[in-house]
């Protein structure tokens, strides 16, 4: 007897152009402390442990991020996948999601660089968690990623093809 899983997999993709080189976006994003800067104020962000070094594979990385109604949570991901220069992954261990995966992928273009953020994720509770998805969860994400393009753009400039 097969039991459908009632909790539907999102998806969340977001790419942006800058006008940097591979390098340049590398040695920002593979820091796990620059994270912090490219995430809203309001999530009171805190990393706990595990950004001594740049990313690698197996790294443990542990957080403290308040996402909505002022309830801290505790965040654990780890970097499962490095590619230098032009990809890594981090896989939620523990935290709100019943499944968050993130690739994050760099490659140049004319007069700069194009990043892509792709993110499966599952939300827990069921039905609940299907229903609370577009109202809370999908508005929520979009608004921190929106964000993080603001901030890339005011650290890096914005990308104009030519």
């Amino acid at each position: 007897m097969y039991i459908q899983d009632s909790m539907k997999i999102y998806r969340l993709n977001i790419t942006q152009n800058l006008p940097i080189s591979t390098s340049e976006a590398w040695e920002f994003l593979s820091d796990p402390v620059n994270l912090k800067i490219i995430t809203p104020d309001y999530m009171g962000f805190e990393i706990l442990s595990g950004a001594e070094k740049k990313m690698y594979p197996g790294q443990i990385i542990q957080y403290i991020v308040t996402p909505i109604l002022g309830i801290r949570t505790k965040w654990v991901t780890e970097i499962t996948h490095v590619r230098e220069g032009k990809y890594f992954v981090d896989e939620q261990r523990f935290g709100p999601y019943s499944l968050w995966h993130h690739k994050h992928f760099i490659k140049s273009i004319k007069n700069g660089v194009e990043m892509e953020d792709i993110i499966d994720y599952k939300i827990p509770m069921g039905i609940l968690g299907q229903i609370v998805q577009p109202i809370i969860v999908k508005p929520k994400l979009d608004e921190i990623f929106q964000y993080r393009k603001k901030k890339l753009i005011e650290l890096f400039g914005e990308y104009k093809s030519k």
